[in-house]
């Protein structure tokens, strides 16, 4: 009986050693785990974090050719609607004015920096907005949305750039001598507010390229 009560105890103190070193193994493996996990998601927080800095990256290192590029449409739009005026053309003017509108609208400010694309998107609200009346106008009116039109424009180029030269004229008689200007791709006066009545009515102000 003796023997007996020996050979139980042994076997029970053999049953506790195993139970216990069964139970230090399942927590090193749960701690191992956790760590893991944690370290996923540190280098997650990084990934993260290295995104954003690239987004932000993007914007800052977008070249001057790659910001002119984004108004170029935008620019022969609008000297295609300024030479219908020039002419007189009143159905050119509002084909030319319905297919800025769309140029205007395709303009993505999400590529510039954060402090301009606020003042892009109002720059773009407006000048959409004038280019649709002129869509829908007679000839009068397309001109008086076109003066405008113009001051956008050139506020648009003067934080993107031109991808070409241009010509900031200026007509001093326009809307009872408060004065208009208007963009053109050469130097010599053609005037888009008055057409044939005074072709050569204005002068050059800038160079813009």
């Amino acid at each position: 009986m003796r023997k007996a009560n020996v050979k139980t105890g042994i076997l029970a103190m053999v049953i506790i050693a195993l139970t216990a070193t069964s139970c230090k193994d399942k927590k090193k493996e749960q701690e191992s785990e956790e760590g893991h996990h944690t370290e996923q998601m540190e280098k997650g927080g990084q990934m993260d974090g290295t995104m954003e800095d690239h987004s932000q990256m993007d914007h800052d290192n977008m070249s001057h050719g790659e910001m002119t590029m984004m108004s170029s449409d935008i620019v022969t739009d609008y000297l295609t609607l300024k030479n219908a005026l020039v002419s007189d053309d009143q159905d050119g003017a509002a084909k030319a004015g319905e297919k800025l509108e769309g140029s205007l609208k395709s303009f993505d400010s999400s590529k510039f920096a954060d402090d301009q694309q606020g003042e892009l998107n109002d720059i773009i609200e407006d000048a959409t907005e004038h280019a649709q009346h002129i869509a829908k106008s007679d000839i009068g009116h397309q001109r008086e949305h076109f003066d405008v039109l113009s001051k956008d424009i050139i506020d648009l180029l003067a934080i993107t750039g031109s991808d070409r030269t241009l010509y900031q004229a200026y007509c001093p008689m326009y809307n009872k001598n408060k004065g208009a200007q208007w963009l053109s791709a050469s130097k010599e006066i053609k005037n888009p507010y008055y057409g044939s009545k005074m072709m050569t009515c204005g002068e050059v102000q800038k160079e813009i390229n």
